[in-house]
């Protein structure tokens, strides 16, 4: 990941995620700096798993079809166990191109990437499989991290923090 400071937000099962990228937009944050860490039992998850559009019925292949279009505007989703989205070279060197040397991090190994420590990647992945969403933000300064972290808090999100970017970038390598 970059040297950029990042901030994040937990979410229940039943926010309503377009309204959360909504307000991190109209307060200047670009969909390529947010990236979406959903259990694989959260509602929006199990769709895309169970997504068939060669089979599925017209208005679940509709609906399937927008939210793929919608994931594929923000920086990157990720669906452990179902599959991912990266729109963003940030997202796609510190989700893919890293994916070998923190393969040892099991489940955790996402969040790794993104420059939680070890620990914090841990508990958070316990709480993602509790059918929580992850929403991660990468900010430009650290006035940008608390701008964010405000706006996560004011849309819901039951845990908000900040990373400071230089110190993951090290826990990362």
């Amino acid at each position: 990941m970059s040297t950029w400071p990042a901030a994040y937000g937990i979410y229940g099962r039943n926010v309503v995620l377009p309204d959360v990228v909504s307000s991190l937009n109209r307060a200047g944050f670009e969909n390529e700096d947010i990236c979406m860490v959903l259990s694989p039992h959260h509602p929006v998850a199990a769709a895309m798993r169970d997504a068939n559009i060669v089979n599925a019925e017209r208005e679940e292949s509709a609906s399937s079809a927008r939210v793929i279009g919608w994931f594929s505007e923000l920086g990157a989703v990720v669906i452990p166990t179902v599959g991912f989205f990266i729109r963003s070279l940030e997202f796609f060197h510190a989700l893919v191109a890293d994916r070998a040397s923190s393969a040892m991090h099991g489940e955790s190994g996402t969040l790794v990437r993104l420059g939680f420590s070890e620990k914090d990647a841990e508990r958070l992945g316990h709480q993602l499989s509790e059918v929580g969403v992850l929403v991660y933000v990468s900010c430009r300064a650290s006035a940008g991290a608390d701008r964010a972290i405000e706006l996560l808090c004011r849309t819901g999100a039951g845990e908000v923090a900040s990373l400071a970017r230089a110190d993951a970038a090290e826990a990362v390598a």
